[in-house]
């Protein structure tokens, strides 16, 4: 309640600590309450709860979903267009993520890779963006004049990566007919 100052004429502020709420909020400190929806059978509180601290993985997730898949602004005026789109950015984004998770599963017992940085031998956990930075400088020479068509890979990190993820360049998934 402000009151003011008598000797001032100044408004002054009265406080106190109420030591009960104060210990009743003490004595929660380090409690999670989560809620799920999994059966008992498929999981206890502490596997709960290291489920619920993964969750930075998946908000990374987000935060790439958010950055190098480089998702432009667009207005959209129907509902299932919104829906389609949103489609097309998840499944982008788990193509995102399974090449990276295929890549560091493919490296192990090695965690990290060389070459990514021009210049530099530091070795480097591969990520999703780096992944496909490296990737993204091959290409394609389509048949010209009777040559057969052909892929450039002008580095050794994309011939590593490639090796990675059991992709052999001169056998392309598609075909001219």
């Amino acid at each position: 309640m402000p009151t003011t100052d008598p000797d001032s004429t100044k408004p002054a502020l009265a406080w106190h600590f109420d030591q009960q709420a104060i210990d009743a909020e003490a004595a929660t400190d380090g409690w999670y309450a989560l809620l799920s929806n999994l059966d008992p059978n498929e999981a206890d509180a502490a596997g709960i709860l290291i489920r619920y601290k993964g969750q930075p993985t998946v908000e990374r997730r987000y935060g790439e979903f958010k950055g190098p898949l480089a998702v432009t602004p667009m207005f959209l005026h129907h509902n299932r267009r919104i829906a389609a789109l949103i489609t097309v950015i998840c499944l982008a984004l788990l193509i995102f993520c399974l090449i990276e998770r295929e890549v560091r599963r493919t490296l192990l017992p090695a965690t990290g890779l060389i070459g990514f940085y021009a210049f530099d031998n530091r070795t480097v956990k591969p990520t999703g963006r780096l992944i496909l930075f490296a990737l993204s400088r091959i290409r394609y020479l389509p048949a010209h004049n009777g040559s057969p068509p052909r892929i450039l890979i002008p580095e050794q990190i994309q011939t590593r990566l490639l090796e990675l993820l059991k992709i052999d360049p001169a056998q392309p998934c598609w075909t001219t007919e």
